[in-house]
């Protein structure tokens, strides 16, 4: 894979406020790659500064194999970006609009309406291209400007929760042109979200950023090898465990109780290999099972093992 994205030690100040702090990061060419954090963790400085739109107070990056101090032009040319807080022209169509940015872009003439044709249709705005933008919806224009940031065909694109405010048919019509573009047309998607849910199926690798520092990088499952370094398994009794059950349980070297809700068992193993051991303890203790589910922790348990707290509203699956 070419690298397209790399930073080394990449540092961004605003007086005594370390935005993005010693930031070593690279990303390869056809990934979806995730970049998560809270809100002030230095995620928007960070793309502002990977599309040359801030200077670095320290460090240096390449973006596209161009320098982010010496030819931000050039990178902002060769990348789409959907900001936090995209903006249009209301008292134009929404055809209007991208033939307007495209011609910005320097999209050939013979070349652009096509190409908004096939956007406005692509992500269901076709119906809808000869209307004033004033009169479209939150979620309808945030459809129009990521049509805009994909007008010019950038092999880097930048998109800040993409799919805030749209309906799960339109979020899932995004999140499907997402994957097209990565896994299909070999584009590079560097995208900022906390709809942890909608990373896990999207990003090939995520980076956890916090205080401006980077936690952790990698697939979601090298993080959770990282993390867990057993397995874990629930067991369903339908009723609450008796006590013979959790003593046998305790007896077993392999294998912990870490919690009992519901009538379900949540057992932490040294290797998956050892559940029989478990499921046959249970049941010469008198246990009756009567499901075994191997657990797989998901992005979001990864998250919050990373920033060692318990899920809250913010960073859950709903944007």
């Amino acid at each position: 894979m070419d690298t397209v994205i790399a930073t080394k030690g990449l540092t961004r100040s605003f007086g005594d406020n370390l935005a993005v702090d010693h930031l070593d990061l690279t990303v390869e060419r056809g990934e979806v790659f995730g970049f998560l954090g809270p809100n002030g963790a230095g995620k928007t400085t960070t793309v502002r500064l990977l599309n040359a739109l801030l200077k670095p107070s320290e460090g240096s990056a390449q973006v596209l194999g161009l320098d982010i101090t010496t030819q931000g032009e050039e990178i902002r040319r060769q990348t789409g970006v959907l900001t936090e807080t995209p903006s249009v022209y209301e008292a134009l169509t929404a055809r209007e609009n991208l033939l307007f940015f495209g011609d910005l872009y320097g999209v050939p003439e013979d070349e652009l309406p096509g190409r908004v044709n096939d956007l406005l249709e692509e992500l269901g705005l076709g119906d809808r291209a000869d209307d004033r933008v004033g009169t479209y919806s939150k979620g309808m224009r945030q459809r129009l400007v990521i049509s805009r940031a994909l007008l010019h065909r950038p092999a880097l694109v930048f998109l800040d929760e993409p799919t805030a405010g749209l309906d799960p048919a339109a979020a899932r019509m995004v999140n499907e042109m997402i994957q097209n573009l990565s896994h299909t047309e070999g584009r590079t998607v560097f995208l900022c979200t906390h709809n942890l849910a909608e990373a896990q199926r999207l990003c090939d690798r995520v980076a956890v950023i916090d205080r401006g520092a980077l936690r952790a990088v990698g697939t979601p499952e090298q993080l959770a090898r990282e993390l867990w370094l057993g397995s874990s398994v629930e067991i369903d009794l339908r009723g609450e465990p008796p006590a013979e059950v959790l003593q046998a349980l305790d007896r077993l070297p392999v294998a912990s109780l870490r919690e009992v809700r519901n009538g379900r068992l949540v057992v932490e193993l040294d290797d998956e290999k050892n559940i029989p051991d478990v499921v046959t303890a249970i049941v010469i203790a008198g246990g009756r099972i009567h499901a075994v589910m191997p657990q797989q922790h998901t992005l979001e348990d990864i998250y919050f093992r990373i920033q060692g707290e318990e899920p809250v509203d913010e960073m859950r699956g709903d944007a």
